[in-house]
């Protein structure tokens, strides 16, 4: 192992130190199971290890392991097509949330929307990522990120009845939408 691949696992295990509920939380809101996804974020630690080699520039580190994670997620879902229950989706969200009945119907649109905008939706405002982050992980132009996300939110304003902020809100990180 060279001095560069030491340096750079380095940074990827204090990385993952330090996020490991939003890993966590990204992928739980593809596969709907706990410990599902806490399989997803064990898989993509373990292939983000093997693959460390492959990061060329550390500053990169963040948007290589969401595509990482992302891909994993996206993988197990797509394997397993599991639906969310209403009674798991309650019991994970209910006691920090004020209002599960509005939560779980904004949940539910979200889930029918395409997978493409899905991922865009859940990095924008579950992980507060910027388009430009967003663009590397999904390796899609930035328009196309835009694009996604602009339609997405249009789709979710007419299936709640409700207005959808493009900003993440403040509590963007804990899962609010």
């Amino acid at each position: 192992m060279n001095i560069h691949t030491a340096h750079n696992r380095q940074l990827l295990v204090d990385y993952i130190t330090a996020g490991q509920a939003d890993f966590y939380r990204l992928a739980y809101s593809y596969v709907k199971n706990r410990d599902a996804a806490l399989d997803v974020v064990q898989e993509s630690i373990v292939k983000a290890l093997t693959k460390i080699d492959s990061l060329r520039e550390p500053a990169y580190l963040r948007t290589w392991f969401y595509r990482i994670l992302l891909n994993e997620s996206m993988n197990y879902f797509r394997r397993n097509q599991r639906l969310l229950s209403l009674e798991d989706a309650v019991w994970d969200r209910g006691a920090e949330d004020p209002d599960p009945a509005e939560r779980l119907d904004l949940h539910a649109a979200i889930e029918a929307l395409s997978d493409a905008e899905q991922a865009v939706v859940r990095l924008r405002f579950f992980e507060d990522l910027k388009l430009e982050e967003i663009a590397q992980v999904t390796d899609t132009n930035l328009n196309t990120v835009k694009s996604r996300l602009y339609k997405a939110l249009k789709k979710l304003r007419d299936m709640t009845g409700e207005e959808v902020s493009d900003e993440p809100a403040d509590g963007a990180r804990q899962g609010a939408l």
